[in-house]
């Protein structure tokens, strides 16, 4: 299990260090230059050039690469030049709303997706297999902003149980996590679709294994095989797909963060992109990437744990 783990340690360190180069080329090669775009079509050439030698932007690329890598390894992702704060405090300030809401949204999938996926699986072939996989489509091709906005109607506008937008800060936990829930149910229906799909392939194809057909024969009912042997079988796609979909809901989220006016990541990003400030898209890009990577190494560690054969 060591060698297993250190392995992929490795592999997530070169990874990183890959996706900040090409984080890094890519922003550097946006047309366009942010000096000129901050002091607008009337500065004088002297008062850009002046800012572009503040910003570091007259060094080599590369040179430029280095300087931003090695703020990036002691915690330093620059200074906003909009914002003029540390990019790592408002990223900080704006993953308190994103990790919560993608942490939540992919908690109620999976509470609706398992027992719905266990559910058409134990039923293959029947009418509540057919009408779980129906269900599950309309909630896949269903647009989660426009869900949203019916959320927003029924329960913030007619019905007045939860807020219809804003976030008032986790000074107040209670007021937080309503404000949260009418996006994190919008943004967990798709992902619930999904999930219980790809579940329901994977229990009806486990259960046509020849160690369930023994477990039945040794007595057990199809309940207990299912939920005892063929669920942790199954897992490994399942586990695959949260792990993308974790990474979708945090870097994806940006349409539902702006029906609900959150203060979330994608939101910054937007706002940063807009605004020329590449110094914080560099910044939270990174921090998005290195999220997937980790949560990828997190998955991995779950396959060794649900099945022991991976690990050699």
């Amino acid at each position: 299990m060591l060698r297993y783990v250190t392995r992929r340690l490795i592999s997530l360190g070169l990874s990183l260090l890959v996706a900040s180069a090409l984080i890094f080329s890519v922003v550097e090669l946006v047309p366009g230059d942010p000096a000129s775009f901050m002091l607008g079509t009337g500065a004088q050439p002297e008062t850009v050039a002046a800012l572009r030698q503040q910003m570091g932007l007259d060094l080599p690329l590369p040179l430029r690469y280095l300087h931003w890598l090695g703020g990036v390894l002691t915690g330093d992702l620059g200074h906003s030049f909009t914002y003029k704060t540390p990019v790592a405090g408002m990223i900080l300030d704006r993953m308190q709303v994103s990790l919560p809401l993608a942490l939540l949204a992919l908690a109620l999938a999976a509470l609706i997706a398992l027992p719905i996926g266990m559910f058409a699986a134990a039923r293959r072939g029947r009418a509540g297999d057919t009408a779980v996989m129906a269900a599950t489509q309309v909630g896949i091709a269903l647009p989660n902003f426009w869900f949203a906005m019916l959320l927003v109607l029924l329960f913030a506008v007619r019905l007045r149980w939860l807020p219809a937008g804003g976030f008032p800060g986790w000074d107040h936990p209670a007021a937080a996590l309503k404000s949260l829930l009418l996006p994190a149910i919008a943004l967990a229906l798709p992902q619930a679709a999904i999930l219980a799909r790809v579940l329901r392939s994977a229990l009806v194809e486990t259960l046509g294994q020849d160690y369930i057909r023994t477990a039945r024969a040794k007595g057990l009912s199809a309940g207990q095989a299912l939920s005892r042997h063929a669920l942790r079988n199954a897992l490994i796609p399942v586990l695959t797909i949260l792990g993308m979909q974790f990474s979708f809901l945090l870097a994806g989220a940006i349409i539902i963060e702006n029906v609900f006016y959150l203060p979330g990541l994608g939101r910054l990003i937007f706002q940063a992109i807009t605004q020329r400030d590449l110094i914080v898209v560099q910044g939270a890009v990174l921090v998005l990437v290195a999220a997937v990577i980790l949560v990828t190494f997190l998955v991995d560690l779950s396959y060794a744990l649900v099945d022991p054969r991976l690990r050699r």
